[in-house]
């Protein structure tokens, strides 16, 4: 039988130390193909390029694997890998990542690599999204690795069924100190923002955005839960931004005429 292709990609760009440890599971498992940004691209969401040409540089970056820089966002790394460098293949699986930061409840709006994840099945392609709660270009992605390999292993295996795309969060501790794995909802949370102002050297004011994480609840059956109680989160997704429990409440629309 022929080896799986998988396409891997993120939002931190072809050299963080992330995507090298994603690329290097991905291939025990079959044929990588790896389209990448060419500059980091976290908070992009599911931007798309339209006013500019987009351009792709294939470079040798992992060893014995084929790999291209994306001058556009994650969505477009996507977008081009299934029509351009993979066309009239079938990508069997996308993963992406691994993101140095957590993209845990409603970071996964703001998220490149989610974002990227989410353009691939709505391809109709089985993807993960892959992060670890480490900023640091120093990260050890020991623990990443090995979860990264369980969670691939049993998505090729089992091909998920319903679910098509997957949010998985690693937290930030020993491997030896995570409880495994608890398949969860998102929490429920947003972010209380500011901008502090400054000057540049023209005397024109600049704006710098800062925040804080709110969580709304401290519910057992959440991602946020998961991660703060030493279990890798993962979150069954999907694209349907319906709130289907609020269509009865809306219903007199139909009528308001």
């Amino acid at each position: 039988m022929s080896k799986p292709l998988i396409l891997v990609t993120n939002d931190d760009g072809m050299f963080a130390p992330g995507i090298k440890a994603l690329v290097s599971v991905a291939a025990e498992f079959g044929e990588v193909v790896v389209v990448a940004p060419d500059s980091p691209q976290s908070g992009q969401g599911h931007a798309i390029t339209l006013t500019s040409p987009l351009r792709l540089n294939k470079v040798d970056v992992f060893e014995g694997i084929e790999a291209y820089e994306c001058s556009g966002t994650p969505v477009d790394c996507v977008k081009l890998a299934k029509s351009i460098i993979l066309k009239d293949r079938t990508i069997d699986l996308c993963v992406s990542g691994i993101n140095h930061g957590s993209n845990a409840s409603i970071n996964i709006i703001y998220s490149g690599t989610m974002s990227a994840a989410m353009e691939a099945s709505l391809e109709g392609i089985p993807s993960i999204g892959f992060s670890y709660l480490d900023y640091s270009f120093e990260a050890d992605f020991t623990a990443p690795r090995h979860y990264a390999k369980e969670i691939i292993a049993y998505t090729l295996d089992k091909k998920l069924g319903d679910a098509k795309l997957l949010n998985v969060n690693i937290p930030l501790l020993p491997i030896s100190d995570i409880k495994g794995i608890k398949v969860c909802k998102q929490a429920q949370g947003n972010w209380t923002e500011d901008f502090v102002e400054a000057k540049d050297p023209r005397g024109q004011s600049y704006y710098w955005m800062t925040g804080e994480f709110y969580l709304e609840s401290e519910d057992s059956d959440t991602d946020i839960w998961a991660l703060n109680n030493g279990f890798v989160s993962v979150v069954p997704s999907m694209h349907d931004l319906t709130h289907h429990t609020a269509i009865s409440s809306v219903k007199g629309l139909e009528n308001s005429n």
